[in-house]
């Protein structure tokens, strides 16, 4: 089966750590999709410094892209807090074919002017947008109403929800602490609601947010993936050699009819990608 990876990184991410941690390659990435059974893998860069201390700019994406241009996808990112983040985010998308905004992560609130200025800038160029919400990075409130007033302006983004504070919302008994929560998930959750009523909300099941949600009630989880299945995306947060990827057993083992298996694993991304045009 096919499997798109639709959240990695490369780069110096891990530069409080350096020598320890060192920094992770084209080459290295390829090599872990390579065993791992991973046909493409989307590379998000990292331009706000909450987001990385190591950065990860798009130009560095963009070269990774062009040494395996038939397994990597690179995206733009540009921090919000940058006079020109509009102009330059058409740059990348229209002179290097970037193919979509993120990983966009800062500490302001996530319908904050300067924010909406890239969701403008996306939503002209019809552009997917991958974001974290978490406690304090684009930050947002119970039941998600930031996010949601979002949804509504800017119809032409499609929204790809991480991170703690995204996926905390999955329950209805969310205390907006963020972190990873256990037990079981009450009905009620923002995620479920806004998943259903937007067509351009998806979700991103990286790193340990995700898998979390995946994974701490299982009997939620058949039907929460059963109900939102075509907004699925599979990914990793794959950022440093060595990294535990549970994300991929789970994929492995997800009971779930195989046309469903099929669009989490890469049919919806091919679909927001547009790689069968």
């Amino acid at each position: 089966m096919p499997v798109i990876d639709f959240h990695v990184h490369m780069g110096n991410l891990y530069r409080e750590s350096y020598p320890h941690k060192p920094s992770l390659s084209a080459h290295q990435l390829v090599d872990r999709m390579n065993r791992e059974g991973i046909e493409i893998g989307v590379i998000l860069p990292l331009e706000s410094p909450e987001g990385g201390w190591g950065y990860l700019l798009t130009e560095d994406a963009v070269a990774a892209r062009d040494l395996y241009p038939e397994r990597l996808i690179a995206f733009a990112c540009v921090d919000p807090r940058y006079p020109k983040a509009a102009e330059l985010t058409e740059i990348f998308v229209k002179r290097y074919g970037c193919r979509g905004f993120g990983e966009h992560v800062n500490d302001l609130p996530f319908d904050h002017p300067l924010n909406k200025a890239i969701y403008a800038k996306c939503d002209e160029l019809g552009l997917p947008l991958v974001f974290e919400i978490s406690r304090n990075y684009c930050s947002d409130d119970y039941g998600l109403p930031r996010l949601e007033s979002c949804l509504k302006e800017f119809p032409n983004v499609a929204f790809v929800g991480h991170g703690p504070g995204f996926w905390s919302a999955i329950s209805g008994n969310d205390d907006r602490q963020g972190g990873y929560p256990t037990g079981p998930i009450a009905p009620g959750g923002a995620v479920d609601r806004l998943l259903a009523q937007y067509a351009n909300l998806y979700a991103d099941l990286s790193a340990y947010s995700g898998y979390n949600a995946m994974t701490r009630d299982p009997e939620f989880t058949a039907g929460f993936v059963l109900r939102n299945s075509p907004k699925l995306l599979w990914g990793t947060d794959y950022m440093g050699a060595g990294q535990e990827l549970p994300h991929v057993a789970w994929m492995k083992t997800l009971e779930a009819p195989e046309p469903i298996r099929a669009a989490i694993a890469s049919g919806n991304a091919r679909r927001l990608l547009k790689l069968d045009k």
